[in-house]
């Protein structure tokens, strides 16, 4: 395992996820913003966290959420420890494979999660600027919620703020996602200690 990689893309991953936070945050604290008209306890939520800590507090804090939820789900995938992959692709594609299979119109019927609004984004019935990013933002946080049933130590119930700051860009070939797919290949994967670096 090449150690001095993963160390290299988790400082690199952390800045970037940091920045990615840190845009999100002014988006949604914009007195105007859609987050303020459509999720306005959440917006209370994190305004009351950020007056507790501070602004680069909460950042850094959603930050290393994301980076932790998102290279675990990585791991699982590679391993198939998941049903289907969360954040990785099937063979042959590049969207992550649960957001293939719910343009399908397949969603596990396990997962609580509103299917219409899912569906809806991806049949274009829900109007949205960018459909497909946002029905894979909603069945990533359903099961990163699910996962809080067998591992409440990892997938802590998500904080309606910290979905909120989830990065935007997840599913273009320069995201975080991409990046963390090319670093924590199979092969990587295949070590679990790389789940400790």
């Amino acid at each position: 395992m090449k150690t001095s990689q993963l160390k290299q893309f988790a400082q690199s991953a952390r800045r970037q996820l940091i920045e990615l936070v840190s845009t999100k945050l002014s988006m949604v604290l914009d007195s105007n913003s859609a987050a303020r008209r459509e999720n306005k306890k959440a917006v209370t939520d994190l305004e009351k966290e950020i007056s507790k800590r501070s602004e680069e507090q909460v950042i850094e804090k959603v930050a290393y959420i994301w980076f932790n939820r998102f290279c675990a789900l990585r791991f699982m995938d590679a391993n198939r420890y998941t049903t289907m992959g969360v954040v990785s692709p099937a063979k042959g594609f590049f969207q992550p494979e649960i957001l293939m299979e719910a343009k399908q119109g397949h969603i596990d019927p396990e997962l609580k999660i509103d299917r219409d609004r899912v569906f809806g984004l991806l049949n274009e019935t829900i109007p949205s600027p960018e459909p497909q990013q946002e029905a894979y933002r909603v069945l990533l946080v359903a099961v990163c919620n699910d996962y809080n049933n067998i591992m409440p130590f990892l997938f802590e119930k998500i904080a309606d703020f910290t979905e909120l700051l989830m990065p935007d860009d997840l599913l273009s070939d320069s995201s975080i996602l991409t990046a963390t797919r090319d670093v924590l290949c199979e092969e990587t994967c295949a070590d679990v200690e790389v789940i400790f670096l």
